[in-house]
């Protein structure tokens, strides 16, 4: 990895050098960590997990030439992984410092999942598909990350046995926030959704004070799919 502080300024100051022809090398060698400190993210850690987890890994094989590119990419099932700045913009807003405990809904691939193990000490992630959630955990695996447990279920109703979590991360679309992540949330813990119908939301960061979500701020608009499960929607 190139050896430069990573940070919002720092990876722009680094892009106005390359345009005036004089940059270093290290911005484009990693173009998604330009992208996500573009959308706003100057959090180091989350940078440096951008840059040290090779997104290629997490996509299918035939499409991994788009890997580097900040963009969606289409998996089985109807999904799509999420645009990677979006990624990176969703996981900053859950201010990870590394003791935390995260509850992953929607595992897909498990690129975003390979971020959230590098930045806490635990991540349970649930997918609805058998055939991704293997695939994920195969990748995981062959990355050498242990920290993470992939598990099939109904992410509308997230995993009780091991809640409660300081920090939960939805990547698909609902109205509200289902009642049980609600009740597997520690106190004081954020979680982060996007609310809507799926195709066109705000990705809503919330808290949780005295048993009760409070609404902190929007981090970003974007489209998802629909959050399906029995408190989502139906299949």
């Amino acid at each position: 990895m190139a050896q430069f502080t990573w940070g919002a300024a720092a990876v722009a100051d680094r892009l106005e050098l390359g345009c005036r022809g004089a940059h270093s090398g290290d911005v484009t060698e990693y173009p998604l960590v330009a992208a996500a400190a573009l959308a706003g993210v100057s959090d180091p850690r989350v940078l440096d997990a951008v840059a040290s987890v090779p997104r290629a890994d997490f996509v299918p094989p035939e499409l991994a030439a788009e890997a580097e590119r900040d963009r969606p990419i289409p998996i089985p099932h109807g999904q799509v992984t999420t645009q990677p700045s979006l990624v990176a913009t969703m996981v900053e807003a859950l201010e990870l410092t590394g003791p935390e405990r995260v509850l992953e809904i929607g595992t897909g691939y498990g690129w975003q999942s390979a971020l959230l193990a590098r930045l806490a000490v635990e991540v349970w992630s649930i997918e609805r598909w058998d055939d991704l959630a293997a695939r994920a955990r195969m990748q995981l695996a062959r990355l050498g990350v242990t920290n993470v447990e992939v598990v099939v279920g109904d992410g509308s109703e997230g995993v009780a046995e091991h809640a409660p979590y300081d920090a939960i991360l939805v990547s698909a679309a609902f109205p509200r926030v289902p009642a049980p992540l609600i009740e597997q949330l520690a106190g004081n813990g954020r979680l982060v959704q996007p609310i809507g119908r799926g195709g066109d939301e705000d990705v809503v960061l919330f808290r949780k004070r005295d048993g009760a979500l409070e609404r902190v701020r929007t981090v970003a608009e974007a489209r998802f799919v629909p959050l399906v499960g029995r408190q989502g929607f139906a299949a």
